[in-house]
């Protein structure tokens, strides 16, 4: 009887899960999510308060005084070792290199060259007659030639009469090297002592060219580096007489160059060229170009690379 009221009430409990929904059952609108009510200022402001400071807890913005210690603590240590190790990195970097000379170099590129005046790119264009239009080189001129005066190079500089290489590698590595005399009274025509316009008023105008300074570079392997100017562009005849002052070529006295801290005086030579025969009203591109062993000229990618193209534009 017991097993039987059993199995009974089990095919009742099964009768009632199949029963049809109510209509109340049916109404979807008691399931929907009530709408939260919306919170005033002064709720959002006391909320913000209770954030910051909660005084029931003793926390301040969700934390205890023991876990902000606990992670300032943890930054604090975590930023002191990447210091730490930065600082270590750097002074490891620092003591491995000399300040004088590069710690590498196993391979010097050949020296390129550059040209003054130098203001609207490589182009020289002005009228002989026209003192504005070339007042501005010679004002170029003046200020690269500053530092070549003849009273700054003695009181500076000292006079090398060896046609070899100046070597002072027997010095300490901090010693102070000292630097050959290369005054600006040499470059003759071109020196803006006797012609201040460097023969720009006179339709035949001076250009400076100059090696690029490479760190213990030895130019030409014993033998001096030869600078030749031609036309690239232009009536090859038109050009005229090309003059070379104080030398057409670098001599080998200012070489090594030992860096800005050691060779404090150092003064680049200068190679002047005055074209004192040219045609004018006559476009010409002009290429000047390093020979010498170890020197590249021709190159595809770089066309400072031992050579300097400019044009030249002189009216009447």
């Amino acid at each position: 009887m017991l097993k039987h009221g059993q199995e009974l009430e089990e095919e009742q409990e099964e009768l009632a899960e199949h029963q049809p929904l109510e209509q109340e059952d049916l109404n979807f609108e008691r399931w929907k999510r009530r709408p939260i009510p919306q919170r005033t200022l002064h709720q959002k402001i006391d909320d913000l308060k209770t954030y910051l400071w909660n005084a029931e807890t003793n926390e301040f913005m969700g934390r205890s005084g023991k876990s902000w210690s606990l992670i300032l603590l943890f930054y604090a240590a975590l930023y002191m070792f990447l210091a730490a190790m930065f600082g270590g990195c750097l002074f490891c970097l620092m003591w491995s290199i000399s300040p004088y000379h590069p710690t590498f170099n196993d391979r010097v590129m050949p020296p390129g060259m550059t040209m003054a005046p130098h203001l609207e790119g490589h182009e020289i264009a002005f009228n002989a007659s026209d003192r504005k239009s070339w007042k501005k080189y010679a004002r170029n001129m003046d200020e690269y030639l500053r530092s070549y005066n003849d009273g700054a190079q003695d009181r500076k500089n000292i006079r090398c009469s060896q046609d070899r290489y100046f070597m002072q590698d027997d010095l300490e590595e901090s010693a102070e090297r000292k630097a050959c005399q290369f005054k600006r009274s040499w470059l003759g025509d071109c020196s803006g002592l006797q012609d201040p316009h460097y023969g720009y008023s006179q339709g035949r105008p001076c250009i400076l060219l100059r090696m690029n300074r490479i760190l213990g570079y030895l130019p030409g392997q014993g033998k001096p580096i030869n600078v030749t100017c031609g036309v690239k562009k232009g009536p090859p005849e038109a050009l005229g007489e090309i003059q070379f002052f104080p030398k057409s070529f670098f001599e080998l006295k200012y070489y090594p160059y030992y860096g800005k801290l050691r060779h404090v005086n150092y003064s680049s030579p200068v190679v002047a060229v005055r074209f004192a025969g040219l045609q004018y009203d006559t476009h010409f591109q002009i290429q000047c170009k390093l020979n010498g062993k170890g020197i590249i000229n021709d190159s595809p990618t770089d066309r400072y690379l031992g050579s300097v193209t400019f044009s030249l534009d002189v009216g009447a």
